[in-house]
């Protein structure tokens, strides 16, 4: 493979990996604040009818954006109502939904099978886009997906270099002591559980105006996205920048096996397009199966050098989630 060739396709891998950035960095920042919005999956494919839907009336791209985001906002703010008002179980509430926002993307949007539309136009970066290597890999992309890096960075900078910040990681380790430092749990939870779900509303957009334009229904490849998108919030320890390296590890194995495909023709091309899912399955237990009693029973058994070795990779995948993830705040 040459070297212009590699370029073109890891900026194919930035570019893929946008929705999924979305949808990551959305939920990390609802997870943070101690909810679990189990909704994704269908909240994706939900927003991207929804998105695409609004685009193709309007003819308008930003029309489409912000339905995909109120969308994802008002599903969210179920989640929300469910689970911190009426105390109910945010997996069961957000599963349900999962169910129900996939079905009612596929029922209304028959109309919209096949249909052509607006699709986001690629924006090279003047002067930045001519840089070597650089240019072709980052700033020669569409708005959507500089937004995508730009989030990234906010996320991170928010979460852990502000004061609203450790307020809201406060909220989700020991919200009884944010309390007491004066902060409206329940309230906060609301703000960023709807800013998190209009965060995960742009990832639907962004796949049917983006990444892969127009709405095919059960044939858009959409579905399965979002549990994928929860499994990379783990993985990245609730953390934007190493949840964005999961997302970006998740669109480097799709990629891969398409380049594959013609190197072992022997390996039926189904094999090669499904991979990416178990493997991502695969790292995810890795991250949690650090503390397992029996680990570190084969740990111990074997040589200095390699139990270093593992002991050390195990250390760096293991997150721990937020102390109150799951667990209704009620003032005593």
């Amino acid at each position: 493979m040459d070297s212009a060739l590699l370029i073109t396709g890891l900026a194919g891998v930035l570019f893929a990996a946008s929705p999924i950035i979305f949808a990551v960095i959305g939920e990390t920042i609802t997870e943070r604040a101690g909810v679990v919005n189990l909704s994704l999956n269908g909240t994706i494919l939900l927003c991207a009818m929804g998105g695409f839907a609004a685009a193709s009336r309007t003819d308008s791209l930003l029309a489409g954006f912000a339905a995909g985001a109120l969308i994802g906002a008002l599903v969210a703010l179920i989640v929300a109502f469910a689970s911190i008002t009426l105390k109910q179980s945010q997996v069961a509430v957000g599963f349900v939904l999962a169910l129900t926002c996939r079905d009612l993307a596929y029922f209304l949007g028959n109309s919209y099978m096949g249909v052509s539309g607006p699709r986001l136009p690629a924006w090279d970066i003047p002067i930045l886009s001519q840089i070597p290597v650089l240019g072709p890999l980052f700033f020669q992309h569409d708005a959507i997906t500089y937004l995508s890096f730009i989030a990234i960075l906010l996320a991170w900078v928010w979460i852990f270099r502000t004061r609203p910040g450790l307020m809201l990681q406060g909220i989700g380790e020991r919200p009884a002591s944010a309390f007491v430092r004066g902060a409206n749990v329940n309230l906060m939870r609301y703000v960023y559980t709807v800013i998190g779900g209009a965060i995960i509303g742009l990832a639907g957009p962004t796949f049917s105006l983006s990444v892969k334009a127009g709405w095919n229904g059960t044939i858009s490849g959409l579905d399965g996205f979002g549990w994928i998108a929860l499994s990379i919030v783990i993985f990245g320890g609730w953390n934007p920048l190493r949840a964005a390296f999961g997302a970006y590890l998740f669109g480097l194995l799709q990629w891969l096996g398409l380049v594959l495909q013609s190197s072992l023709p022997n390996i039926p091309s189904q094999v090669l397009q499904v991979a990416p899912f178990p493997l991502m399955i695969l790292t995810l237990l890795l991250v949690n199966i650090g503390d397992a009693e029996w680990v570190e029973r084969t740990l111990a058994s074997l040589p200095d050098g390699p139990r270093r070795f593992f002991s050390k990779t195990l250390r760096t995948l293991r997150a721990s989630p937020p102390a109150a993830l799951g667990v209704p705040f009620e003032r005593d």
